[in-house]
Protein backbone atom coordinates (compact mmCIF):
# COMPACT_ATOMS: atom_id res chain seq x y z
CA UNK A 1 0.00 0.00 0.00
CA UNK A 2 2.83 2.68 0.73
CA UNK A 3 4.39 1.67 -2.54
CA UNK A 4 1.34 2.53 -4.84
CA UNK A 5 0.95 5.62 -2.42
CA UNK A 6 3.97 6.79 -3.56
CA UNK A 7 4.02 5.40 -7.58
CA UNK A 8 0.77 7.54 -7.06
CA UNK A 9 2.59 10.52 -5.63
CA UNK A 10 5.26 11.16 -8.46
CA UNK A 11 2.38 9.89 -11.01
CA UNK A 12 -0.20 12.68 -10.20
CA UNK A 13 2.84 15.45 -10.07
CA UNK A 14 3.79 14.43 -13.57
CA UNK A 15 0.20 14.50 -14.72
CA UNK A 16 -0.31 17.79 -13.15
CA UNK A 17 2.57 19.11 -14.66
CA UNK A 18 1.57 18.62 -18.12
CA UNK A 19 -2.40 20.01 -17.34
CA UNK A 20 -0.28 23.08 -16.20
CA UNK A 21 2.30 23.30 -19.03
CA UNK A 22 -1.17 22.67 -21.87
CA UNK A 23 -3.10 25.09 -19.51
CA UNK A 24 -0.35 27.69 -19.04
CA UNK A 25 -0.02 27.90 -23.42
CA UNK A 26 -3.56 29.44 -23.26
CA UNK A 27 -1.76 32.94 -21.97
CA UNK A 28 -0.41 32.85 -25.49
CA UNK A 29 -3.46 32.07 -27.56
CA UNK A 30 -5.80 33.90 -30.14
CA UNK A 31 -8.83 33.87 -30.26
CA UNK A 32 -9.21 32.39 -33.88
CA UNK A 33 -9.77 28.85 -35.40
CA UNK A 34 -6.42 29.37 -36.97
CA UNK A 35 -4.64 29.98 -33.56
CA UNK A 36 -6.77 26.96 -32.34
CA UNK A 37 -5.99 24.67 -35.23
CA UNK A 38 -2.06 25.77 -35.86
CA UNK A 39 -0.85 28.14 -33.73
CA UNK A 40 -0.39 30.99 -35.89
CA UNK A 41 1.79 28.84 -37.90
CA UNK A 42 4.67 29.77 -35.26
CA UNK A 43 5.99 27.09 -33.47
CA UNK A 44 9.75 26.80 -32.86
CA UNK A 45 11.24 23.86 -34.63
CA UNK A 46 12.63 22.75 -31.20
CA UNK A 47 8.77 21.95 -30.09
CA UNK A 48 7.69 20.70 -34.00
CA UNK A 49 10.48 17.80 -33.33
CA UNK A 50 9.63 16.73 -30.12
CA UNK A 51 5.88 16.91 -30.67
CA UNK A 52 6.11 15.35 -33.58
CA UNK A 53 7.94 12.54 -31.92
CA UNK A 54 5.78 12.50 -29.20
CA UNK A 55 2.83 12.24 -31.44
CA UNK A 56 4.19 9.59 -33.80
CA UNK A 57 5.38 6.90 -31.39
CA UNK A 58 2.45 7.05 -28.82
CA UNK A 59 1.62 4.10 -26.56
CA UNK A 60 2.46 1.69 -29.66
CA UNK A 61 5.94 2.51 -28.16
CA UNK A 62 5.55 1.65 -24.71
CA UNK A 63 2.93 -0.58 -25.00
CA UNK A 64 2.74 -1.87 -28.71
CA UNK A 65 6.34 -2.28 -29.57
CA UNK A 66 7.55 -3.64 -26.47
CA UNK A 67 5.74 -6.03 -26.38
CA UNK A 68 6.02 -7.18 -30.38
CA UNK A 69 9.64 -7.41 -29.22
CA UNK A 70 9.23 -9.42 -26.09
CA UNK A 71 7.21 -11.83 -28.80
CA UNK A 72 9.11 -11.49 -31.95
CA UNK A 73 13.05 -10.39 -30.71
CA UNK A 74 15.53 -8.56 -32.27
CA UNK A 75 14.39 -9.62 -35.45
CA UNK A 76 11.60 -6.47 -34.68
CA UNK A 77 14.96 -4.11 -35.48
CA UNK A 78 13.83 -3.89 -39.09
CA UNK A 79 10.09 -2.54 -38.28
CA UNK A 80 11.90 0.34 -36.24
CA UNK A 81 14.72 0.99 -38.94
CA UNK A 82 12.36 0.58 -42.09
CA UNK A 83 9.97 2.87 -40.52
CA UNK A 84 12.39 5.57 -39.65
CA UNK A 85 13.80 5.78 -43.20
CA UNK A 86 10.25 6.17 -44.59
CA UNK A 87 9.47 8.38 -41.81
CA UNK A 88 12.82 10.87 -42.53
CA UNK A 89 11.60 10.82 -46.57
CA UNK A 90 8.76 11.93 -46.48
CA UNK A 91 10.25 14.68 -43.72
CA UNK A 92 12.46 15.38 -46.85
CA UNK A 93 10.67 15.55 -49.71
CA UNK A 94 6.97 16.15 -48.42
CA UNK A 95 6.70 18.50 -45.56
CA UNK A 96 8.33 21.78 -47.17
CA UNK A 97 5.78 22.03 -49.79
CA UNK A 98 3.19 20.98 -47.74
CA UNK A 99 4.21 24.20 -45.68
CA UNK A 100 4.43 26.36 -47.95
CA UNK A 101 1.69 25.69 -50.13
CA UNK A 102 -0.82 25.28 -46.84
CA UNK A 103 -0.22 28.91 -45.78
CA UNK A 104 -0.18 29.97 -49.25
CA UNK A 105 -3.76 28.39 -49.78
CA UNK A 106 -4.81 29.32 -46.16
CA UNK A 107 -5.49 25.63 -45.76
CA UNK A 108 -5.59 25.07 -41.82
CA UNK A 109 -6.91 21.24 -42.11
CA UNK A 110 -5.11 18.41 -43.84
CA UNK A 111 -8.69 17.82 -45.77
CA UNK A 112 -8.67 21.52 -46.55
CA UNK A 113 -5.45 21.19 -48.40
CA UNK A 114 -6.15 18.13 -50.14
CA UNK A 115 -9.62 19.59 -51.95
CA UNK A 116 -7.82 23.01 -52.35
CA UNK A 117 -8.32 24.17 -56.18
CA UNK A 118 -10.55 21.95 -57.21
CA UNK A 119 -13.80 22.10 -58.59
CA UNK A 120 -16.29 19.81 -55.99
CA UNK A 121 -14.00 20.11 -53.56
CA UNK A 122 -16.57 20.12 -50.86
CA UNK A 123 -17.33 16.25 -51.49
CA UNK A 124 -13.32 15.59 -51.22
CA UNK A 125 -13.39 17.54 -48.11
CA UNK A 126 -15.96 15.24 -46.66
CA UNK A 127 -14.78 12.25 -47.46
CA UNK A 128 -11.69 12.65 -46.64
CA UNK A 129 -12.64 14.15 -43.00
CA UNK A 130 -14.87 11.10 -42.82
CA UNK A 131 -11.76 9.04 -43.51
CA UNK A 132 -9.50 11.12 -40.39
CA UNK A 133 -13.08 10.60 -38.06
CA UNK A 134 -13.29 6.94 -38.54
CA UNK A 135 -9.57 6.02 -38.69
CA UNK A 136 -7.79 8.83 -36.38
CA UNK A 137 -10.39 8.13 -33.67
CA UNK A 138 -9.61 4.96 -34.00
CA UNK A 139 -6.19 5.40 -33.35
CA UNK A 140 -6.72 8.09 -30.67
CA UNK A 141 -9.25 5.42 -28.58
CA UNK A 142 -6.06 2.96 -29.00
CA UNK A 143 -4.05 5.42 -27.33
CA UNK A 144 -6.20 5.86 -24.27
CA UNK A 145 -6.49 1.67 -23.96
CA UNK A 146 -2.39 2.01 -24.14
CA UNK A 147 -2.72 4.10 -20.78
CA UNK A 148 -5.61 2.13 -19.26
CA UNK A 149 -3.57 -1.02 -19.49
CA UNK A 150 -0.56 0.35 -17.65
CA UNK A 151 -2.62 1.72 -14.78
CA UNK A 152 -4.18 -1.55 -14.36
CA UNK A 153 -0.75 -3.42 -13.91
CA UNK A 154 0.52 -1.27 -11.76
CA UNK A 155 -2.60 -0.17 -9.40
CA UNK A 156 -4.98 -3.04 -10.07
CA UNK A 157 -7.58 -0.69 -11.52
CA UNK A 158 -10.21 -1.25 -14.25
CA UNK A 159 -9.57 -0.29 -17.90
CA UNK A 160 -12.18 2.29 -17.72
CA UNK A 161 -10.94 4.17 -15.05
CA UNK A 162 -7.95 4.77 -16.90
CA UNK A 163 -9.61 5.56 -20.06
CA UNK A 164 -11.79 7.98 -18.79
CA UNK A 165 -8.51 9.62 -16.71
CA UNK A 166 -6.37 10.18 -20.28
CA UNK A 167 -9.52 11.59 -21.82
CA UNK A 168 -10.55 14.15 -18.73
CA UNK A 169 -6.46 15.40 -19.01
CA UNK A 170 -6.16 15.65 -22.76
CA UNK A 171 -9.78 17.69 -23.02
CA UNK A 172 -8.63 19.75 -20.19
CA UNK A 173 -5.55 21.02 -21.58
CA UNK A 174 -6.47 20.85 -25.44
CA UNK A 175 -9.55 22.95 -24.84
CA UNK A 176 -8.01 25.65 -22.94
CA UNK A 177 -5.19 26.36 -25.56
CA UNK A 178 -5.53 23.71 -28.66
CA UNK A 179 -2.76 23.06 -30.81
CA UNK A 180 -0.68 24.93 -29.28
CA UNK A 181 -1.29 23.39 -25.79
CA UNK A 182 -1.19 19.78 -27.39
CA UNK A 183 2.12 20.91 -29.04
CA UNK A 184 3.72 22.40 -25.69
CA UNK A 185 2.84 19.14 -23.76
CA UNK A 186 3.79 16.87 -26.61
CA UNK A 187 7.33 18.58 -26.05
CA UNK A 188 7.35 18.03 -22.13
CA UNK A 189 6.39 14.56 -23.04
CA UNK A 190 8.55 13.54 -25.84
CA UNK A 191 11.70 14.69 -22.90
CA UNK A 192 10.20 12.48 -20.18
CA UNK A 193 9.38 9.49 -22.48
CA UNK A 194 12.89 9.59 -23.52
CA UNK A 195 14.59 9.57 -19.97
CA UNK A 196 12.31 6.89 -18.61
CA UNK A 197 13.10 4.65 -21.22
CA UNK A 198 16.55 5.25 -21.41
CA UNK A 199 16.54 4.64 -17.32
CA UNK A 200 14.79 0.95 -17.26
CA UNK A 201 16.81 0.16 -20.53
CA UNK A 202 19.69 0.73 -18.58
CA UNK A 203 18.66 -0.95 -15.00
CA UNK A 204 17.37 -4.21 -17.52
CA UNK A 205 20.21 -4.66 -19.09
CA UNK A 206 22.40 -4.40 -15.76
CA UNK A 207 19.87 -6.81 -14.35
CA UNK A 208 20.43 -9.11 -17.34
CA UNK A 209 24.37 -9.40 -16.42
CA UNK A 210 25.01 -7.12 -19.60
CA UNK A 211 24.14 -7.08 -23.63
CA UNK A 212 26.57 -10.61 -23.92
CA UNK A 213 24.79 -12.35 -21.43
CA UNK A 214 21.39 -10.79 -22.38
CA UNK A 215 21.78 -12.33 -26.01
CA UNK A 216 23.19 -15.28 -24.82
CA UNK A 217 19.98 -15.84 -22.48
CA UNK A 218 17.88 -15.13 -25.22
CA UNK A 219 19.33 -17.58 -27.55
CA UNK A 220 18.97 -20.24 -24.90
CA UNK A 221 15.14 -19.46 -24.76
CA UNK A 222 14.54 -19.32 -28.04
CA UNK A 223 17.27 -19.16 -30.96
CA UNK A 224 15.03 -17.16 -33.14
CA UNK A 225 15.27 -14.33 -30.80
CA UNK A 226 18.40 -13.86 -31.90
CA UNK A 227 17.82 -14.21 -35.24
CA UNK A 228 17.70 -10.76 -37.19
CA UNK A 229 16.37 -12.27 -40.27
CA UNK A 230 12.23 -12.75 -40.01
CA UNK A 231 10.78 -16.43 -40.05
CA UNK A 232 7.57 -17.10 -42.45
CA UNK A 233 8.32 -14.29 -44.98
CA UNK A 234 7.03 -16.24 -48.14
CA UNK A 235 8.62 -13.72 -50.54
CA UNK A 236 11.63 -12.80 -48.80
CA UNK A 237 13.23 -10.32 -46.84
CA UNK A 238 13.09 -7.56 -48.85
CA UNK A 239 9.94 -7.36 -49.67
CA UNK A 240 9.13 -7.11 -45.76
CA UNK A 241 11.57 -5.00 -45.00
CA UNK A 242 10.41 -2.43 -48.29
CA UNK A 243 6.55 -2.36 -46.25
CA UNK A 244 8.39 -0.94 -43.47
CA UNK A 245 9.58 1.65 -45.10
CA UNK A 246 6.59 2.53 -46.93
CA UNK A 247 4.78 2.27 -43.57
CA UNK A 248 6.85 5.30 -42.41
CA UNK A 249 6.75 7.12 -45.11
CA UNK A 250 2.71 6.61 -44.79
CA UNK A 251 3.50 9.60 -42.01
CA UNK A 252 1.91 11.62 -44.95
CA UNK A 253 -1.33 9.82 -44.46
CA UNK A 254 -1.11 10.63 -40.55
CA UNK A 255 -2.86 14.66 -40.46
CA UNK A 256 -2.03 14.70 -36.87
CA UNK A 257 1.42 14.95 -37.41
CA UNK A 258 1.26 16.69 -40.45
CA UNK A 259 -0.17 19.74 -38.81
CA UNK A 260 3.23 20.08 -37.23
CA UNK A 261 4.33 20.84 -40.68
CA UNK A 262 1.72 23.60 -41.37
CA UNK A 263 2.61 24.69 -38.00
CA UNK A 264 6.46 25.30 -37.89
CA UNK A 265 7.38 29.01 -37.67
CA UNK A 266 9.33 28.55 -41.28
CA UNK A 267 10.14 26.09 -43.95
CA UNK A 268 14.06 26.98 -43.17
CA UNK A 269 13.84 25.16 -39.78
CA UNK A 270 12.14 22.04 -41.07
CA UNK A 271 15.75 20.46 -41.98
CA UNK A 272 16.75 20.54 -38.04
CA UNK A 273 13.29 19.64 -36.92
CA UNK A 274 13.63 16.80 -39.24
CA UNK A 275 17.30 15.52 -37.84
CA UNK A 276 16.58 16.27 -34.41
CA UNK A 277 13.28 14.47 -34.66
CA UNK A 278 14.51 11.34 -36.30
CA UNK A 279 17.97 10.63 -33.49
CA UNK A 280 15.34 11.07 -30.43
CA UNK A 281 12.97 9.29 -32.03
CA UNK A 282 15.46 5.93 -32.90
CA UNK A 283 16.87 6.69 -29.22
CA UNK A 284 13.56 5.86 -27.89
CA UNK A 285 12.30 3.14 -30.67
CA UNK A 286 15.90 1.30 -29.66
CA UNK A 287 14.98 1.60 -25.46
CA UNK A 288 11.74 0.25 -26.44
CA UNK A 289 13.49 -2.68 -28.19
CA UNK A 290 15.72 -3.36 -25.85
CA UNK A 291 13.39 -3.45 -23.00
CA UNK A 292 11.48 -5.80 -24.87
CA UNK A 293 14.23 -8.28 -24.70
CA UNK A 294 14.75 -7.60 -21.51
CA UNK A 295 11.80 -8.57 -20.24
CA UNK A 296 11.58 -11.69 -22.33
CA UNK A 297 14.83 -12.71 -19.90
CA UNK A 298 13.38 -11.41 -16.74
CA UNK A 299 9.63 -11.72 -17.19
CA UNK A 300 9.65 -15.04 -18.92
CA UNK A 301 5.98 -16.23 -17.82
CA UNK A 302 4.69 -13.40 -19.85
CA UNK A 303 5.01 -15.37 -22.70
CA UNK A 304 2.87 -17.94 -21.60
CA UNK A 305 0.23 -16.69 -19.03
CA UNK A 306 0.44 -12.92 -19.02
CA UNK A 307 0.32 -9.87 -21.62
CA UNK A 308 3.09 -9.20 -23.68
CA UNK A 309 2.40 -5.78 -24.23
CA UNK A 310 2.37 -5.32 -20.05
CA UNK A 311 6.01 -6.00 -20.37
CA UNK A 312 7.25 -2.36 -19.79
CA UNK A 313 4.91 -1.95 -16.77
CA UNK A 314 6.34 -4.81 -14.96
CA UNK A 315 9.88 -4.78 -15.49
CA UNK A 316 9.58 -1.62 -14.12
CA UNK A 317 7.27 -2.86 -10.46
CA UNK A 318 9.97 -5.53 -10.72
CA UNK A 319 13.47 -3.44 -11.37
CA UNK A 320 12.77 -0.01 -9.91
CA UNK A 321 12.32 2.05 -7.00
CA UNK A 322 8.72 3.18 -5.98
CA UNK A 323 9.42 6.69 -6.93
CA UNK A 324 10.80 6.12 -10.62
CA UNK A 325 8.32 3.47 -11.29
CA UNK A 326 6.00 6.67 -11.28
CA UNK A 327 8.47 8.24 -13.41
CA UNK A 328 7.76 5.22 -16.12
CA UNK A 329 4.14 5.02 -16.06
CA UNK A 330 3.98 9.01 -15.77
CA UNK A 331 6.13 8.56 -19.19
CA UNK A 332 4.20 5.57 -20.48
CA UNK A 333 1.06 7.63 -19.97
CA UNK A 334 2.26 11.04 -21.19
CA UNK A 335 3.34 8.70 -24.83
CA UNK A 336 -0.82 7.96 -25.62
CA UNK A 337 -1.89 10.96 -24.42
CA UNK A 338 0.69 12.92 -26.74
CA UNK A 339 -0.69 11.39 -29.01
CA UNK A 340 -4.14 10.94 -28.41
CA UNK A 341 -4.41 14.91 -28.04
CA UNK A 342 -3.43 15.99 -31.62
CA UNK A 343 -5.54 13.13 -32.77
CA UNK A 344 -8.45 14.53 -31.26
CA UNK A 345 -7.30 17.71 -32.45
CA UNK A 346 -7.08 17.05 -35.89
CA UNK A 347 -10.96 14.78 -35.86
CA UNK A 348 -12.38 18.02 -33.92
CA UNK A 349 -10.31 19.89 -37.49
CA UNK A 350 -12.04 17.81 -39.91
CA UNK A 351 -15.68 18.15 -38.13
CA UNK A 352 -15.74 21.52 -37.19
CA UNK A 353 -13.66 22.97 -40.52
CA UNK A 354 -14.57 20.60 -43.45
CA UNK A 355 -17.83 18.61 -42.23
CA UNK A 356 -19.50 21.95 -41.13
CA UNK A 357 -17.76 24.70 -43.17
CA UNK A 358 -20.35 27.24 -42.45
CA UNK A 359 -19.39 27.51 -39.12
CA UNK A 360 -15.36 26.97 -39.34
CA UNK A 361 -14.40 30.55 -38.57
CA UNK A 362 -16.34 30.31 -35.02
CA UNK A 363 -13.96 29.58 -32.42
CA UNK A 364 -16.18 28.45 -29.91
CA UNK A 365 -17.67 26.09 -32.18
CA UNK A 366 -14.12 24.50 -32.76
CA UNK A 367 -14.12 24.32 -28.87
CA UNK A 368 -17.14 22.21 -28.77
CA UNK A 369 -16.18 19.70 -31.71
CA UNK A 370 -13.24 19.38 -29.39
CA UNK A 371 -15.81 18.02 -26.64
CA UNK A 372 -18.13 16.29 -29.03
CA UNK A 373 -15.20 13.98 -30.90
CA UNK A 374 -13.67 13.09 -27.11
CA UNK A 375 -16.67 12.01 -26.23
CA UNK A 376 -17.20 9.68 -29.19
CA UNK A 377 -13.28 8.51 -28.91
CA UNK A 378 -14.07 7.77 -25.16
CA UNK A 379 -17.20 5.38 -25.83
CA UNK A 380 -14.50 3.63 -28.67
CA UNK A 381 -11.94 3.03 -25.77
CA UNK A 382 -14.75 1.63 -23.36
CA UNK A 383 -16.40 -0.18 -25.80
CA UNK A 384 -12.98 -1.74 -27.94
CA UNK A 385 -10.15 -3.68 -28.43
CA UNK A 386 -7.41 -3.85 -26.02
CA UNK A 387 -4.84 -4.66 -28.29
CA UNK A 388 -2.72 -2.02 -29.08
CA UNK A 389 0.06 -2.80 -32.02
CA UNK A 390 -2.93 -4.35 -33.94
CA UNK A 391 -5.46 -1.06 -33.29
CA UNK A 392 -2.23 1.39 -34.16
CA UNK A 393 -1.04 -0.15 -37.30
CA UNK A 394 -4.26 -0.92 -38.54
CA UNK A 395 -5.28 2.69 -38.23
CA UNK A 396 -2.36 3.99 -39.39
CA UNK A 397 -2.43 2.09 -42.69
CA UNK A 398 -5.62 3.06 -43.78
CA UNK A 399 -4.88 6.44 -43.22
CA UNK A 400 -1.58 6.23 -44.93
CA UNK A 401 -3.55 4.17 -47.98
CA UNK A 402 -6.70 6.52 -48.36
CA UNK A 403 -5.23 10.48 -47.29
CA UNK A 404 -1.37 9.62 -48.53
CA UNK A 405 -1.18 9.23 -52.35
CA UNK A 406 -3.84 12.44 -52.72
CA UNK A 407 -1.45 14.59 -50.55
CA UNK A 408 1.79 13.61 -52.73
CA UNK A 409 0.07 15.07 -55.69
CA UNK A 410 -1.60 18.39 -53.70
CA UNK A 411 2.12 18.67 -52.78
CA UNK A 412 3.66 17.91 -56.17
CA UNK A 413 0.83 20.15 -57.92
CA UNK A 414 -0.12 18.12 -59.88
CA UNK A 415 -3.67 18.33 -61.43
CA UNK A 416 -6.18 16.40 -60.34
CA UNK A 417 -10.16 16.75 -60.74
CA UNK A 418 -13.02 15.70 -58.15
CA UNK A 419 -13.60 11.98 -59.67
CA UNK A 420 -9.94 11.10 -59.50
CA UNK A 421 -9.27 12.28 -55.91
CA UNK A 422 -12.36 10.25 -54.98
CA UNK A 423 -11.16 7.50 -56.40
CA UNK A 424 -7.93 7.37 -55.25
CA UNK A 425 -8.68 7.88 -51.63
CA UNK A 426 -11.63 5.01 -52.30
CA UNK A 427 -9.13 2.52 -53.99
CA UNK A 428 -6.21 3.33 -51.28
CA UNK A 429 -8.64 2.29 -48.27
CA UNK A 430 -10.53 -0.67 -49.64
CA UNK A 431 -6.78 -2.16 -50.90
CA UNK A 432 -5.73 -1.79 -47.41
CA UNK A 433 -8.95 -3.41 -45.45
CA UNK A 434 -8.94 -6.49 -48.14
CA UNK A 435 -5.41 -6.79 -47.68
CA UNK A 436 -5.14 -7.14 -44.24
CA UNK A 437 -8.75 -8.52 -43.35
CA UNK A 438 -10.10 -10.41 -46.46
CA UNK A 439 -6.30 -11.40 -47.64
CA UNK A 440 -4.98 -11.70 -45.01
CA UNK A 441 -1.47 -10.37 -45.52
CA UNK A 442 -0.10 -8.39 -43.57
CA UNK A 443 2.70 -10.67 -41.94
CA UNK A 444 3.80 -10.73 -45.54
CA UNK A 445 3.94 -6.84 -46.15
CA UNK A 446 2.39 -4.47 -44.12
CA UNK A 447 -0.46 -3.42 -46.23
CA UNK A 448 0.01 0.47 -46.07
CA UNK A 449 2.51 -0.52 -49.22
CA UNK A 450 -0.04 -1.90 -51.26
CA UNK A 451 -2.53 0.39 -50.29
CA UNK A 452 -0.35 3.40 -51.15
CA UNK A 453 0.39 1.75 -54.62
CA UNK A 454 -3.01 1.57 -55.44
CA UNK A 455 -4.09 5.16 -54.64
CA UNK A 456 -1.19 5.91 -56.91
CA UNK A 457 -2.05 3.33 -59.74
CA UNK A 458 -5.45 5.09 -59.93
CA UNK A 459 -3.81 8.30 -60.36
CA UNK A 460 -1.52 6.88 -63.16
CA UNK A 461 -4.45 5.10 -64.70
CA UNK A 462 -6.35 9.28 -64.49
CA UNK A 463 -3.35 10.84 -65.84
CA UNK A 464 -3.42 8.42 -68.99
CA UNK A 465 -7.19 8.86 -69.70
CA UNK A 466 -6.51 12.81 -69.61
CA UNK A 467 -3.59 12.26 -71.94
CA UNK A 468 -5.82 10.36 -74.37
CA UNK A 469 -9.01 13.16 -73.97
CA UNK A 470 -6.41 15.82 -75.01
Amino acid sequence: MVDQIGIIITFIFFLLLFTGVGTYSATRKKATTTDYLLASRNVNPWLTALSAMATGQSGLLFIGQVGFAYKVGISTIWLTIGWAIGDYLAWWFVFKPLRQLSEATASDTVSAFLAQNIKGYRLISLISAFIILAFLGSYAAAQLVAGSKALNTVFGWNYNLGIIIGAIIVVIYCFSGGIRASIWTDALQGILMLGSLLLLLIVAVIKCGGFPSLWQSLNNIDPNLTNFNPKSLPLGFIPFFIGWIVAGFGVVGQPHIMVRAMAIDSVKHLSFARNLKTSLGLMNSFSALGIGLSARVLLPDLSTSGDPELALPYLSLELLPVVLVGLILAGLFSATMSTADSQILSCSAALTQDIFPQMSRSYNFAKIGTLSVTGVILIIALAGDNNVFALVTFSWSVLASGLGPLLLVKVSQQPINTVGAIAMMTMGVTTALIWKLVLNLSGVIYEVLPGMVAGMAVYGFYRTLSSLKT
